[in-house]
């Protein structure tokens, strides 16, 4: 029997609703997850969501029996403030809308992270419990004064035992209605940036995505050119699919990673 999986040098993997829902374990994830190292494959972890530093994604997943190195994460986090790098030299004050990872990645890089208006030439925005009205009305001042508006992605919701959740993407939205127009950057899924750095990271031409949400994990796959399979434990389901536009049906659906090891199912 042919397996899905095979014919592709790397599988890349979307994190929240294909290898856990917030801080719980998705069933089977670890299990397939450990076949694919077995058999060689290199693996890597994607995440849009910017409120860890790689260094805690692969923590979390070590401790719900994945093994993860950190050089195998890549967040969108880190892809924004190497953006933010190529376009700012040393020194330049960035107001980071976000968590303390995300603050963390932008002074790795050498940038000042601010948390005021001020100076700002920049603002980078990213998801974290704590973002609240003070934060985005501090950047609404620093991007109506010119400042770059770089958000790390724009997913509405975030998937979680309790269903959906609000997301970076909801937050960014409220910026937007009072600013009138969107960010001048995104960088996370569906964007090509943070997939692109993913693969090159694995050394992979010919890599498989896997995601659950058909917006962001599907159509990012199709924006690159890399085949795609929906895992149907997360945010969009069969009815979903059913009604998706050509540009976020997936290669493969499956009910979840178990499906790298069967016969492949096309997604339309």
């Amino acid at each position: 029997m042919t397996t899905l999986v095979e014919g592709y040098d790397a599988v890349l993997l979307d994190l929240d609703g294909v290898v856990y829902l917030g801080e719980q374990p998705v069933p089977g994830a670890a299990e397939a997850i450990a076949r694919l190292h077995a058999a060689g494959v290199p693996v890597g972890y994607v995440t849009n969501n910017a409120s860890r530093a790689a260094v805690e994604v692969a923590a979390l997943l070590n401790r719900l029996g994945v093994a993860a190195a950190v050089d195998e994460v890549i967040t969108s986090a880190q892809a924004a403030a190497r953006l933010l790098a190529e376009r700012f030299p040393p020194g330049t004050p960035v107001m980071v809308v976000g968590s303390a990872a995300l603050r963390a990645e932008v002074a790795a890089v050498e940038l000042v992270p601010v948390v005021e208006a001020g100076l700002a030439e920049a603002v980078v925005q990213g998801y974290a419990l704590t973002v609240g009205w003070t934060d985005l009305a501090e950047a609404c001042v620093a991007i109506r004064a010119g400042a770059l508006w770089v958000a790390t992605n724009t997913d509405a919701t975030l998937p979680s035992p309790r269903g959906p959740l609000p997301g970076n993407g909801s937050l960014v939205a409220a910026l937007a209605t009072a600013l009138g127009r969107g960010p001048d950057v995104v960088v996370g899924k569906p964007e090509p940036t943070l997939l692109l750095a993913a693969a090159a990271a694995r050394g992979a031409r010919r890599p498989l995505f896997v995601g659950d949400r058909l917006d962001t994990d599907i159509a990012g796959a199709h924006r690159v050119g890399f085949d795609s399979l929906l895992v149907l434990t997360g945010v969009h389901g069969r009815a979903d699919l059913a009604v998706a536009p050509a540009e976020q049906r997936p290669t493969f659906v499956g009910a979840d990673l178990g499906a790298l090891f069967a016969e492949p199912t096309a997604g339309s």
